[in-house]
């Protein structure tokens, strides 16, 4: 195992006109706030209220009224509607959130989720026909489509309607279709171009229940779901994301969906506490599971079923599939080690026919996590190879993609994750095309992760109440990160390893005035050599167990002090 060395970055101090600004806030709070970029005490107020941006109405975004005239259309004629998702949680989400809406208002509408081991990702003209040649006459996809241009043609072929609506990075063309929404989409103003998946479907649901008089504020009853894809695609939690995850919380929190509460059940979590953290660590993996390893209409009957043994029954199906794909992913992740081998290259490809392809990009995740590398897993098929991709904040995936995409049969994806299908024949040559493209960004680089610190802080300061302020951070996650602490020169009281493969360290800490207990985890290396004293980066947070509540340090780093 690679143990990689961190750069530390501690935040520069407020300035005093921002100080002056926020005085009304507690001074931890007044730097954190700083440090995200709220400097105003109006800017700081908006975003603790986790207000939407201005002019984030539906219909400000550019293909939301073709699409809603289209769909009143459709549901007023009885026309059969299908929607089209992925297999992930954040495209799974998104199907249910609409098939549920068109259902309220008495839409003919299916759901439609290809599965990733037969279809792969995205449109594909086989499914478009077969919907077709079942009566459908409208599809409208989510979480796909925006580079389906020769799907968006077969469609016009066949006379069937198509509406895309995908959160991904436009290529040079746009597809043919009806209606197109995406605000990353040249002209579109629409001012928060971060929404997820879900988010999209949810902007288009609240534009058709509104202009069909539905009751007032009625997509607000699907924003669980839009909390849940939102969080688990790692849509950045700032602007019009942090309010509608805030609000989906909150719907969490006291779950009416059936489904949602089964999954909740089955996770160990308590309703009432639950946070992005929960939904990016225990409800998203489960979601995304079923389609990992199988069909992903599990996930999706899950989150549409009214039939509270049905809604069990399929929970638990998804928490066996998670432990599963937990183990598929340790074999897969040791397996692209292995190939990989000590070499350290500049981007990281790995790939072989037994990789399981549900599980590709989890096992990159780690290879960039070990390595600090952009990494490309692959299953390897005897015509095509199908990969994952994730990368390194220093090197754009999808840039690096579209540079090849002569040599690609489709491709697709955000800056930091992104999914290409390639014949074998040019395999060979793509490989060495992103090598190349790497040498050229990255030479040179001191190539490290960088853990940034919010301020730098004693034991001592940290009281109960401070656990309050950080609260008011919520939700946090990508875009928004937890408060990071920085302390320097805590002496170790006492230090052992834990977990079932004794790779987390669980330290006792003090600064000889309080002392916190720690959890470091996969930092169990450190044992058996860790200094008595250490400089660390950790969260402040409360540590839940067996009815229990304490203060514990979830330390991100540390180091001998002085360091």
């Amino acid at each position: 195992m690679v143990h990689l060395s961190k750069r530390w970055v501690t935040a520069t101090r407020i300035l005093p006109d921002a100080e002056a600004e926020l005085h009304g806030f507690p001074p931890v709070l007044r730097q954190i706030l700083y440090n995200r970029g709220y400097a105003t005490h109006n800017e700081a107020r908006r975003f603790l209220e986790a207000q939407p941006p201005p002019g984030t109405e539906p219909t400000q975004m550019a293909g939301v009224p073709e699409a809603v005239e289209r769909l009143v259309k459709a549901i007023q004629g009885q026309e059969k509607v299908a929607i089209y998702g992925d297999y992930d949680a954040d495209g799974v989400t998104a199907t249910a959130l609409l098939v549920q809406a068109l259902r309220r208002l008495g839409a003919d509408v299916l759901g439609y989720i290809p599965n990733r081991f037969d279809e792969g990702y995205g449109l594909n003209i086989e499914a478009l026909s077969a919907l077709h040649e079942g009566g459908v006459r409208l599809v409208i996809t989510v979480d796909c489509g925006i580079r389906s241009v020769a799907e968006g043609q077969h469609a016009q072929s066949l006379g069937l309607d198509l509406i895309i609506t995908d959160h991904h990075h436009v290529g040079e063309e746009i597809p043919p279709a009806l209606a197109v929404i995406n605000p990353k989409q040249p002209g579109d103003t629409y001012p928060d171009k971060d929404l997820a998946g879900v988010g999209l479907a949810y902007k288009l649901a609240a534009g058709l229940l509104e202009k069909m008089q539905d009751a007032p504020n009625a997509a607000s009853q699907y924003l669980d779901l839009v909390a849940i894809g939102t969080v688990a695609d790692l849509a950045p939690l700032v602007g019009e994301n942090r309010a509608l995850v805030r609000a989906g919380l909150e719907r969490i929190r006291q779950p009416a969906r059936q489904g949602v509460m089964a999954l909740i059940g089955v996770s160990g979590l308590q309703p009432a506490q639950i946070t992005s953290t929960d939904i990016g660590f225990t409800l998203g993996p489960r979601l995304n599971a079923a389609g990992r390893l199988d069909s992903a209409l599990a996930a999706f009957e899950l989150l549409t079923t009214a039939n509270v043994g049905e809604a069990a029954r399929l929970a638990q199906e998804l928490e066996i599939q998670n432990r599963e794909r937990q183990q598929i992913t340790r074999e897969v992740q040791q397996q692209a080690e292995a190939l990989v081998g000590e070499e350290d290259t500049l981007l990281i490809f790995a790939a072989h026919p037994d990789f399981n392809p549900g599980v590709v990009g989890l096992a990159a995740s780690r290879l960039v996590e070990n390595r600090y590398r952009p990494a490309i897993v692959a299953h390897q098929g005897e015509e095509f190879t199908r990969a994952s991709c994730r990368s390194i904040p220093e090197f754009h995936i999808t840039q690096a993609l579209d540079r090849c995409a002569d040599l690609l049969e489709h491709h697709g994806g955000h800056a930091a994750a992104a999914g290409f299908t390639v014949s074998n024949r040019n395999l060979p040559e793509l490989v060495e095309r992103l090598q190349a493209i790497a040498a050229e960004q990255l030479s040179g680089l001191d190539l490290r992760p960088t853990l940034y610190a919010d301020m730098e802080i004693s034991l001592s300061e940290l009281k109960p109440e401070l656990l309050t302020y950080l609260d008011w951070l919520q939700p946090t996650g990508y875009g928004n990160h937890q408060a990071v602490f920085l302390s320097r020169g805590a002496r170790v009281v006492r230090s052992r390893t834990v977990g079932k493969d004794q790779s987390h360290l669980k330290l006792t800490l003090t600064d000889g005035r309080i002392t916190y207990d720690a959890i470091a985890f996969r930092q169990g290396h450190w044992y058996g050599r860790l200094p008595a004293n250490i400089d660390l980066m950790y969260t402040f947070e409360r540590n839940e167990f067996n009815g229990n509540v304490t203060l514990q340090l979830n330390v991100r780093d540390l180091q001998a002090a002085g360091g």
